[in-house]
């Protein structure tokens, strides 16, 4: 004789596993949706709290925020910042000997250019002044 299993039985088993996997997807998703709150904290990022609020927001705006709360926790990097600070850097010795050079340069391309200039105006004084003793006579 076959054992039988009862109907009730078989619904109860049904059930079980429905909400098995309703609990697990539930589990999932909120597990998902804390990637991004998990990332901030690892990377001890200043907006943490608001990442890990905005996720939670996020189960309610159909997920539509989330991926850009991922790329807001991923941007900010630990030791480094934002990576848009101003950094100051200071000439090494070679180019601060660079700079020096290149102004020794233009003070003689000065001095040479003022020399030029009076060597000029002589030659035009010399040569007006013959041309009008050449002009007179």
């Amino acid at each position: 004789m076959a054992m039988a299993i009862d109907p009730r039985t078989l619904d109860y088993v049904a059930l079980g596993v429905l909400v098995t996997v309703a609990l697990v997807l539930v589990y999932a998703i909120i597990y998902i949706h804390d990637i991004p709150y998990e990332m901030a904290k690892k990377r001890n990022h200043p907006h943490r709290d608001a990442i890990h609020v905005a996720g939670w927001v996020s189960l309610f705006l159909m997920h539509t925020i989330w991926p850009f709360l991922w790329i807001w926790a991923y941007l900010y990097k630990p030791g480094e910042g934002w990576g848009a600070e101003t950094v100051i850097v200071e000439p090494s010795d070679e180019l601060k000997a660079s700079l020096k050079k290149i102004d020794e340069l233009d003070e003689k391309i000065k001095t040479l250019e003022a020399k030029v200039h009076h060597t000029a105006r002589e030659v035009a004084a010399e040569t007006g002044s013959e041309t009008n003793e050449g002009g007179a006579a």
